[in-house]
């Protein structure tokens, strides 16, 4: 009988196994690779919702702590790109707990899709309306909508949660639409963490929300809070024009969309901005890349709201 040839996976496995343990024990890891399940994150659970305002569907991912709610009830803070942003935060959660801190629930807010992030979707819901966006971009009133009428009260009756401690987290298309909320819609979180942001969207359409954003906190028992972040590497240091490297069409992206500058400048203005903004801070992430700079900007943020 021909025995069945393994995988790719499994050769390489196997191939790595003999190298680093010898050929004896390469039945033993065999064996053990056929008994290898999905894994699972502790105290987390998901569950796709259809949204009758997007017309969406959405994985919802959530993890409730195991500790006992306090009194007004835990802390929730909502993650845009959940598929990706969800298991750090998760696990952010997790150590919060142990060190007796306020550990928070996690809401994930992603995509029924196998891919960390759906690049059409976030295109979709992250975005501003805008006049000279396509049909398939601007839908960011509508995403906040479902948040508010369809997955907040779906997440209330998950867990006893306090509606004076709720955060908003996004990074990139999500930090765009993170402003956005802040922007109009400033009570519907107390802390917005942008990290990232897509400032630069349709010539910076989402600055036109400053417009109005005294008086809309105004009434606010509380002001919200906000922490921006960008990377070092997302926008070139200054002078680097003239360090005699020629500039590639990459180069000249990041110094068009000045992801550091846009930044640096709007927490500055909202700084500004007497009355408005309960705390209000930018944080430069050393040689960090527009990728890389998601992490430590989760935990920079779970910091502050924590905090």
């Amino acid at each position: 009988m021909t025995a069945a040839c393994p995988s790719p996976l499994r050769r390489r496995l196997l191939a790595a196994g003999g190298a680093l343990l010898g050929p004896a024990l390469l039945p033993s890891i065999a064996r053990a690779g056929d008994t290898w399940q999905p894994a699972v994150l502790p105290q987390a659970r998901q569950h796709d919702l259809a949204s009758s305002i997007t017309g969406q569907r959405y994985r919802i991912f959530v993890t409730v702590p195991e500790t006992p709610a306090p009194a007004a009830g835990y802390r929730v803070l909502y993650a845009l790109d959940g598929n990706a942003s969800f298991p750090l935060l998760s696990l952010m959660a997790r150590t919060a707990a142990r060190r007796s801190e306020a550990a928070p629930v996690i809401v994930g807010i992603g995509y029924a899709s196998a891919g960390d992030y759906d690049l059409a979707g976030r295109a979709r819901d992250y975005t501003p309306p805008s006049a000279s966006a396509p049909g398939t971009e601007g839908g960011a009133d509508r995403f906040l909508d479902f948040i508010e009428q369809e997955l907040k009260p779906l997440v209330r009756s998950l867990a006893a949660v306090d509606p004076q401690r709720q955060a908003l987290y996004g990074h990139s298309f999500g930090g765009l639409c993170a402003l956005h909320a802040l922007f109009t819609r400033p009570g519907m979180f107390q802390t917005y963490i942008a990290a990232s942001p897509s400032i630069w969207y349709r010539e910076r359409i989402v600055l036109a929300g400053l417009d109005g954003l005294q008086k809309r906190t105004a009434a606010l028992a509380v002001k919200p809070s906000l922490l921006l972040t960008a990377g070092e590497l997302e926008q070139p240091a200054p002078g680097a024009a003239g360090s005699g490297t020629k500039a590639g069409p990459r180069d000249a992206l990041l110094e068009q969309r000045r992801m550091v500058g846009a930044a640096r400048e709007l927490a500055a203005q909202l700084a500004a901005m007497p009355g408005t903004m309960a705390h209000v801070q930018f944080q430069l992430l050393a040689h960090e890349s527009h990728g890389s700079a998601a992490f430590p900007a989760m935990s920079r943020g779970m910091e502050l709201f924590l905090g």
